[in-house]
């Protein structure tokens, strides 16, 4: 006896059927494989079907297996992860499931096998999915539609654009202009204006030297454009004042940026009411594969997320799939864009992020008069946006220049985005990131510390519970004790921050009521030290009121009853965030031998439930 070619059974056990399909087969060439589903031998089944599925070149890996499909409200194609249902689908789809050599319906039992096969899919990553050409190091631009090999990203819808094949300087300036021409009554806020009579409104004067905030915004929307292109890139940052800032066109220009980069409306989310929800929100968007994320409404808010500040500065990432206790890896190619109303972040985020500020200068910005239809001219001319962007990073990639101020995992996108704008004469966006670094209060109250403990000890040594009250007092506003402010200083060694930086002097004592002796050093050059320091705090606090800051007030709510802060609509002067990466945002977290503590324990659980002060 010989085995059937068609069902795999020996004998075969449906010969008529068998023949039928042979017959098919040979009339169709192409027709899908057989799927003999053997009850005795699922595994086998699994393993037949992950090859069929990874030979249909269509599903990729998303820390799961994805489909690309169009989405029913855009024009630009989301990853779809795979279910069970979904995969039965498939496998109907690309094969022809057989059993006992009789049509069959592929069992649960064989899709869940497959989806468990984390790792041995045999699917391509897929990084993201992009609208805009795939650009290449070396100046060329790739238009294709489908699979990027190299970038691991999909293409869908791509303009056509117009670009010369060795950009002058004088063509790159054209472009630029083109780009601010666009943008010219958007009110960014360091930016001279001039009244436009034929608009009726104010708009940039394009004579005086353009702002940092429209070359943030500039360096954005090339960011946008070339990030699926880029191993990393930084997101952006669109504020406004906190009370008159509200209709400034903070969202109107994220949504030029979506239509222009990824000809798609821009779907805006929320942060939620708290961390964790604002985690899930992101790690669900980013699952999509959606070429832009904008998170909206972040008001009057310090923002912290260790969640957001892996996206933007690692790659791969490993994220938990919603409704699972499971870890995936996760590529992904999405530009990030937050907008907010007195928003700031915590310094691990300064760094990740370009600053763009608008200011219309009037108490209701929402009632300027302007012409409708700005997202539809940009639309419109989608096409002549991209060519002029890609113009310019394009002169920069054949053109030797003066390499801009280094910014950490971001070296790529410096080179090809930030330079050329550099070169043709607009100030660095990455010298803003000083500036917001400085409105972090943890930065701002240990630098106040540090002022304060040079001016009562200088650079003798002195025990925690030997601090002069002033420095006490901005340590421990609230007179939680010395546990607490033994603690905070054990938590600050090694942190440098307004050219100082504190040590602990020799080992732990053996005593445990002795406390370790610390000293501040003053590392700063001549000019910059203590007084600079106290200046540079004083003017980020303002004026003290009974010895505390301004800035204490905000911070020290965490006392506050949780419903009086908790609600979700209006999150006023909260952490929205876990404690960060840093030392000055750590402080006071670790109990392991700090000094005077008499009941770690105790510490330890007062420290949780006060994760919201700076130290």
């Amino acid at each position: 006896m010989t085995v059937c070619t068609v069902c795999g059974c020996d004998p075969c056990r449906s010969p008529a059927f068998c023949a039928s399909c042979a017959t098919a087969d040979a009339r169709k060439p192409h027709s899908p494989p057989l799927l003999n589903i053997d009850s005795g031998n699922l595994p086998t089944v699994a393993l037949n079907l992950r090859d069929i599925l990874a030979n249909s070149g269509t599903l990729y890996n998303r820390g799961t297996p994805v489909r690309i499909t169009l989405s029913s409200s855009d024009a630009v194609p989301i990853a779809t992860p795979l279910t069970t249902h979904r995969v039965v689908r498939l496998a109907h789809e690309f094969s022809r499931p057989i059993k006992n050599g009789e049509p069959h319906t592929l069992p649960d039992r064989v899709a869940n096998m497959y989806l468990d096969m984390q790792g041995e899919w045999g699917l391509p990553k897929l990084a993201g999915i992009c609208t805009t050409p795939i650009l290449r190091d070396d100046g060329s631009v790739v238009s294709a539609e489908g699979y990027d090999l190299a970038t691991g990203v999909y293409c869908h819808g791509i303009p056509e654009i117009m670009i010369p094949e060795h950009p002058t300087r004088e063509q790159a300036q054209d472009a630029l202009q083109t780009i601010r021409n666009a943008f010219r009554t958007f009110p960014f806020a360091d930016s001279a204006r001039r009244f436009d009579v034929a608009l009726g409104v104010d708009v940039v004067d394009h004579d005086k030297p353009i702002g940092i905030d429209e070359t943030s915004f500039i360096c954005a929307l090339l960011t946008a454009i070339c990030r699926p292109s880029l191993w990393l890139a930084p997101g952006l940052l669109l504020n406004a004042p906190a009370i008159s800032g509200a209709g400034s066109g903070k969202g109107l220009l994220v949504r030029a940026i979506g239509m222009i980069a990824y000809g798609t409306h821009v779907r805006p989310f929320t942060p939620g009411h708290d961390r964790l929800e604002m985690d899930k929100r992101l790690v669900a968007e980013v699952m999509e594969g959606r070429p832009i994320l904008a998170m909206d409404n972040i008001n009057a808010t310090l923002l912290r997320s260790n969640t957001l500040a892996s996206l933007l500065t690692e790659r791969p990432t490993g994220v938990r799939l919603l409704g699972q206790s499971r870890m995936v890896t996760l590529e992904h190619a999405s530009f990030i864009a937050l907008t907010g109303n007195g928003l700031s972040v915590s310094e691990d985020l300064a760094r990740r992020f370009l600053y763009c500020e608008l200011d219309a200068h009037c108490e209701d910005p929402e009632r300027r008069s302007f012409e409708p239809g700005f997202i539809d001219y940009i639309r419109e001319h989608r096409s002549e946006l991209v060519s002029a962007s890609l113009t310019i990073w394009r002169w920069g990639r054949q053109t030797e220049m003066k390499r801009g101020v280094p910014l950490g995992s971001f070296e790529q996108w410096g080179e090809s985005v930030r330079d050329p704008l550099v070169a043709l004469g607009l100030p660095d966006p990455v010298d803003r990131i000083r500036q917001i670094k400085e409105r972090d209060p943890a930065r701002q109250r240990v630098i106040e510390m540090f002022a304060a403990w040079w001016e009562a000890h200088k650079d003798n040594a002195v025990r925690a519970a030997d601090l002069a009250p002033e420095v006490r007092e901005i340590i421990d506003p609230s007179q939680r004790g010395r546990q607490y402010v033994a603690r905070a200083v054990q938590g600050l060694i090694g942190t440098r921050q307004g050219g100082f930086t504190l040590e602990r002097v020799g080992e732990l004592p053996n005593r445990r009521k002795a406390g370790a002796p610390y000293r501040l050093r003053q590392v700063s050059p001549p000019g910059h030290g203590a007084d600079s320091s106290a200046s540079s705090a004083a003017s980020a606090f303002g004026a003290k009121s009974d010895g505390k800051t301004t800035v204490f007030a905000a911070t020290d709510g965490a006392d506050a009853p949780a419903d009086a802060t908790d609600d979700p609509d209006v999150i006023r002067n909260k952490d929205l965030g876990a404690n960060s990466e840093n030392s000055a945002e750590n402080v006071g977290l670790d109990v392991g031998g700090a000094d005077d503590a008499d009941d770690a324990d105790a510490s330890r659980n007062y420290a949780d439930r006060r994760d919201e002060q700076v130290f």
